[in-house]
């Protein structure tokens, strides 16, 4: 790549930076960017560049995923005082069902932990059990510390804001025997045996090595469906989406309600429960 680009993706990534965005919104937006410029090849930037790119974007990727490509290459511009050369992102419909084949249910979800403990996982079995029954990000698991255990709440720094996550007494009571068991005094309960916080990619890998023995297809299996399950938990006892929000760190409730979506089984087994056909 040109010096000249990698001295403008270096500029750009201190002023992400400087906008407290986080590491993983960093990292992103600075390989989108990278993946526009390699796209250009050198030829001149003009609003019918950007263009391009996003038609030739429609070949390849899904609309969510070009509209968070195009943001990305979008700040770049306002940040390059050039944003005359912004565009317009794809114009979505939402969905208003969840995809089943996607989602992970609450019997899949204890066949896992239970596969996690007849491995002799413990470790692995309580952060299956952390997340789901918190809804707190895989990102944010360090913040779950052994100091946390004693007044049952984890006090979260994400994305540039503060939150409060309570911790189930009996969650409490099961990592507490866990830190005895592994001589944890302080800090995060999860943790590799350096002592460093476990990492996405530690955690998704062994999350995968369940699926087998577990029953459940891989698809479903990632750690952010699990605090997608515990949103759905959740709402179907409250009903407080507002609430929801805030226990899940998120600033727009827009974002809360992909969360709760109600997958195409439900919506047909309430419409049977109308009784509104007369005729068979």
């Amino acid at each position: 790549m040109k010096r000249n680009t990698q001295k403008i993706l270096g500029e750009y990534e201190e002023h992400l930076l400087y906008q407290e965005r986080s590491q993983k919104t960093v990292e992103k937006y600075i390989r989108d960017l990278r993946a526009f410029f390699t796209f250009l090849d050198g030829k001149k930037m003009d609003k019918e560049a950007v263009l391009r790119w996003k038609e030739k974007l429609r070949e390849t990727h899904a609309p969510v995923s070009i509209n968070s490509m195009l943001a990305a290459v979008n700040s770049y511009l306002e940040f390059a005082g050039m944003p005359q050369m912004k565009v317009k992102p794809l114009k979505v419909q939402r969905e208003i069902f969840s995809r089943p084949e996607k989602e992970l249910t609450r019997e899949e979800y204890v066949r896992l932990v239970k596969a996690a403990d007849q491995k002799g996982n413990r470790r692995l079995s309580l952060l299956l059990q952390s997340i789901c029954a918190t809804g707190i990000r895989v990102s944010e698991l360090q913040y779950i510390t052994k100091e946390a255990l004693s007044t049952g709440q984890a006090f979260v720094a994400c994305k540039g804001k503060s939150r409060t996550v309570f911790l189930h007494r009996d969650l409490c009571r099961a990592l507490r025997s866990y830190c005895k068991e592994t001589g944890i005094e302080s800090g995060p309960v999860f943790r590799t045996k350096s002592g460093r916080p476990l990492d996405r990619n530690n955690i998704w890998r062994d999350m995968k090595s369940l699926c087998q023995s577990a029953g459940v297809e891989p698809k479903k299996v990632f750690p952010h469906n699990l605090r997608h399950l515990f949103a759905k938990a959740y709402y179907m006892l409250e009903k407080d989406l507002v609430k929801l929000a805030d226990l899940l760190g998120h600033a727009n409730i827009s974002t809360t309600r992909i969360y709760t979506m109600e997958s195409g089984r439900e919506h047909l087994r309430q419409l049977e429960m109308m009784k509104l056909v007369i005729t068979t």
